[in-house]
């Protein structure tokens, strides 16, 4: 019997792990979370801090993929961390997992750069689901977070689409990354544009759309459709 010559296939190399910071002020939170994502072949948790400044350290030091950050946190708090988080380090992604779900509190986190709200009444695999979805530099909203804004929502999202139509392309471009948390310079080298091209078309979209605040710009892209969830 003939034996073949073809080589063997070499397996194919294990997905890089994703690194994991946690915020969170109760250590049997934090001790909880491990002992869950530690069952997960592909997630590391990297390390651990009590307050929003240990938080702003670990992630400088540590360099973490996603930090999972609670919003309530002694010193300068969850969103000061998540603001200062997400200027520091462009690979580093912060998901926000919070047992408050009000408007105001998830258009201000995301307006502050964070990439995903996760409630901590959310099933395990929704957890496990957002970390790999913000870990690719991607919005996700569990369904509750969604429901939320969706019932506050006033107006109709056909008025959003409408005047989208009067922002030229590269307006909605700017909008849409501006509302996912993107900073200037991530957006400026995403569209190849300078950081100050890119603030002057943001400053042109909010004066078209009437807009005054960053959390009122987050709130039109999902009134419009421009910020998918997952």
């Amino acid at each position: 019997m003939r034996r073949s010559l073809r080589p063997k296939q070499a397996p194919a190399p294990a997905p890089k792990p994703i690194h994991i910071l946690l915020a969170d002020d109760h250590w049997a939170v934090r001790a909880g979370l491990h002992a869950l994502l530690d069952r997960e072949a592909n997630l590391r948790v990297v390390g651990e801090a009590a307050t929003g400044e240990e938080a702003i350290k670990q992630a400088r030091a540590l360099k973490p993929d996603v930090v999972l950050m609670d919003l309530v946190m002694p010193g300068i708090g969850g969103l000061e961390a998540v603001r200062r988080i997400a200027a520091l380090h462009a690979g580093t992604k912060v998901l926000v997992l919070s047992g408050y779900l009000q408007e105001d509190r998830l258009l201000d986190a995301l307006a502050a750069g964070a990439k995903g709200f996760v409630s901590k009444a959310s099933p395990a695999e929704n957890l496990t689901r957002a970390i790999r979805t913000v870990a690719h530099n991607e919005v996700f909203l569990d369904p509750s977070a969604a429901k939320v804004l969706v019932e506050h929502e006033q107006e109709p999202r056909a008025k959003g689409k409408g005047a989208v139509n009067r922002l030229s392309m590269r307006e909605r471009e700017v909008l849409s990354l501006t509302a996912e948390g993107h900073t200037s310079t991530e957006i400026g080298k995403l569209l190849h544009l300078s950081p100050k091209s890119v603030d002057t078309y943001r400053a042109r979209v909010m004066d078209k759309l009437g807009l005054k605040h960053r959390s009122e710009l987050v709130r039109f892209a999902l009134r419009a459709g421009l910020l998918n969830s997952q």
